[in-house]
């Protein structure tokens, strides 16, 4: 590949499966993650391998960190061709209804979800441009699409995050910035753990048993399509919403 890649939480889960496989792929990586160790883990872990990366901390709510992630990316490699949005947060007992859900929490889960979308595109779009086009993979979920009751500010923001990719995809195509989107759902992460299986209310055998696969999604199969995205093979792909959730978004 040989390209030059930020991922936003690559600390952990899909983001750490998929700097792991950008990696391997020759891609030079910035793992950008609000968790020192688990961030310096993964680098640490590329270069004993033979891979290029770096390691960023930043809180991507936060206009300054955000500037900080490109300033030293354009520092490091000089130039920036993926821009890969994969962090979020869901806060299950604190979010819910719009009618209980605190404003604190509210403005926390979009800050981080939809809030961070918006300042990675501001201050990276700009830096795959002057580096002759690339590709913004933005991560939505499940929640983006159907109705899911008692996370409504994760699912506000997942959904704002389709129609800001569909948006951006218009406006950037004619530049050389092809933005598209990843939806995932059940996949095997610590996010599972926190959305679904510490929820009381969560039967995990009745919600594979409509699962059309049986399975949860594994942080590899999601990394496969960013993969997929970030390179040229996917050079007329423009505005896509790329379902992968092993059918449940169909039941």
């Amino acid at each position: 590949m040989h390209k030059v890649a930020v991922i936003t939480g690559g600390g952990g889960g899909i983001g750490r499966a998929s700097a792991f496989l950008f990696a391997n792929e020759g891609a030079r990586v910035v793992v950008v993650d609000n968790k020192c160790v688990n961030g310096r883990d993964v680098v640490h872990t590329i270069v004993v391998n033979g891979g290029d990366a770096i390691f960023v901390e930043a809180d991507v709510s936060k206009a300054e960190d955000v500037k900080r992630i490109f300033e030293v990316t354009k520092e490091k490699y000089g130039v920036l061709h993926i821009l890969y949005n994969n962090v979020e947060i869901c806060r299950r007992g604190v979010d819910g209804p719009v009618t209980e859900i605190t404003v604190e929490a509210w403005n926390q889960i979009l800050g981080v979800n939809l809030m961070g979308v918006f300042l990675c595109c501001k201050y990276g779009i700009p830096e795959i441009v002057r580096s002759g086009g690339g590709s913004v993979i933005n991560v939505s979920s499940s929640a983006g699409v159907i109705g899911v009751p008692n996370c409504d500010a994760y699912t506000a923001s997942k959904g704002a995050i389709i129609a800001l990719t569909r948006s951006m995809a218009v406006e950037y195509a004619p530049r050389g910035v092809r933005v598209n989107c990843i939806v995932p759902c059940a996949v095997e992460t610590p996010m599972l753990d926190e959305s679904s299986r510490k929820d009381p209310s969560f039967d995990e055998k009745e919600f594979l048993s409509t699962t059309p696969l049986r399975r949860f999604g594994r942080p590899e199969e999601i990394a496969n399509m960013a993969l997929f995205l970030a390179s040229d093979e996917a050079s007329y792909a423009v505005g896509g919403v790329f379902v992968m959730d092993g059918g449940v978004t169909i039941t």
